[in-house]
């Protein structure tokens, strides 16, 4: 059984690149946009016959030209095949009537993390919203969730959205884009006109991958998600962006560890290790020393963890990175109860809310950490909770 990218079976499906080729398309694609064999999603439209009549780019460009967060992109042409790109993180981060006028449909092809704090996911929410009550088609091409079927974190509050949470999802939902985008539509007062096409053999919970078919290559789908560990890692890691510790940018390890001058690792790996054995599923924190050469602690000697998650008896179903995170700063907090733990800056264009909150989606967990009255029983009975919920919320969106 061969396993396809929905690209791939699109490619495939000599009706619907029937249907293609006589329709004005648009395209919404980022470097992880490939086949198998590497093809970018663009270049194999044209290479099957399919003109898209422009591309739109989210955060980080359709090629990849931007290499960090809040550096906007320009509208261009592709300098492969003429076509306009159409940027959707610089002056317009929603796709606007004008844009998306003369269109029939929209082809969206886009890599996933799994993690509701992925602006990619909130360009999807962007495209049904825009679509709806109109005659424009989205056809979202389904790919696989590197983080399986594993759900972890706290749910989006209503009034906390942003561009890094659209939706009100937990922070790992256990869902693929295209499962996750028959969820958003069902959602809309008026559903958008939507096509999933599926993927072909896929099985996200079949070991060791969970979610990540091994003969896949790892493209990054943003510049910072080097790797599969990483992936499995995001929803709890990126909470650090609204932390003073180091999440590993600016080293060869970005979103795999925490960290900063004079963590105390050893002290805090014993406490994961001894409370939350079940939430590591199988993966391991190994003490390490790295000197970021950008961002956060640039220059400086920081002691930190990483998680590595390609164990033997590594289990993504069962792993709870957010947790561990979010447990890892509360010890933090309780032995140096006067660290400056939060960062306060524009994060992702939001100015007036703390940073931890907005990737949060909301302020429960800076008031869990710092509240040194709330325990970690506290913590896990309210995670809990969201995952009871969400399970059989998504249940009927599953299509593997």
């Amino acid at each position: 059984m061969t396993f396809q990218f929905g690209l791939e079976r699109l490619l495939t499906d000599s009706d619907r690149l029937a249907t293609l080729k006589s329709a004005r398309v648009g395209l919404v694609a980022h470097p992880a946009s490939v086949t198998q064999d590497l093809t970018h999603a663009l270049d194999a439209l044209v290479g099957a016959g399919i003109y898209p009549k422009c591309v739109f780019g989210p955060q980080h460009g359709v090629r990849g030209d931007k290499q960090d967060n809040m550096i906007e992109s320009d509208d261009y042409l592709d300098p492969t095949h003429g076509i306009p790109v159409y940027s959707l993180y610089g002056h317009h981060r929603r796709p606007t009537p004008e844009r998306l006028a003369g269109l029939d449909i929209i082809l969206f092809d886009l890599q996933d993390l799994g993690c509701r704090i992925y602006t990619y996911i909130t360009t999807l929410q962007y495209f049904l919203a825009a679509a709806a009550s109109t005659e424009l088609e989205i056809w979202v091409l389904d790919r696989p969730n590197p983080a399986g079927r594993g759900i972890d974190g706290f749910r989006l509050e209503a009034g906390q959205e942003s561009f890094v949470g659209a939706a009100a999802l937990p922070c790992r939902y256990g869902l693929t884009i295209g499962e996750l985008a028959l969820w958003m539509n069902a959602q809309l007062p008026q559903p958008a006109n939507l096509t999933l096409i599926e993927m072909r053999h896929y099985s996200p919970n079949t070991r060791p991958s969970f979610g990540w078919p091994s003969e896949l290559s790892w493209v990054n789908p943003s510049p910072n998600a080097s790797s599969l560990n990483m992936a499995r890692s995001f929803s709890g890691t990126v909470l650090l962006e609204g932390t003073t510790l180091s999440e590993g940018r600016g080293t060869t390890f970005p979103l795999e560890v925490i960290g900063g001058p004079g963590f105390p690792a050893q002290h805090i790996k014993a406490e994961l290790e001894s409370s939350l054995s079940e939430a590591l599923a199988g993966a391991v924190l190994r003490p390490c020393y790295f000197e970021p050469t950008f961002h956060k602690h640039q220059g400086k000697l920081c002691q930190g963890l990483q998680i590595h998650t390609d164990q033997p008896h590594f289990n993504a179903e069962t792993f709870q990175p957010f947790r561990i995170i979010a447990y890892a700063l509360k010890l933090l907090k309780l032995s140096e109860p006067k660290v400056e733990l939060w960062r306060h800056h524009e994060y992702e264009y939001e100015t007036g809310r703390v940073p931890i909150d907005v990737i949060n989606g909301g302020p429960q967990l800076r008031q869990w950490v710092d509240d040194d009255t709330q325990s970690l029983a506290q913590l896990t009975h309210q995670l809990d909770a969201t995952r009871a919920l969400w399970l059989p919320e998504i249940a009927p969106f599953y299509r593997y």
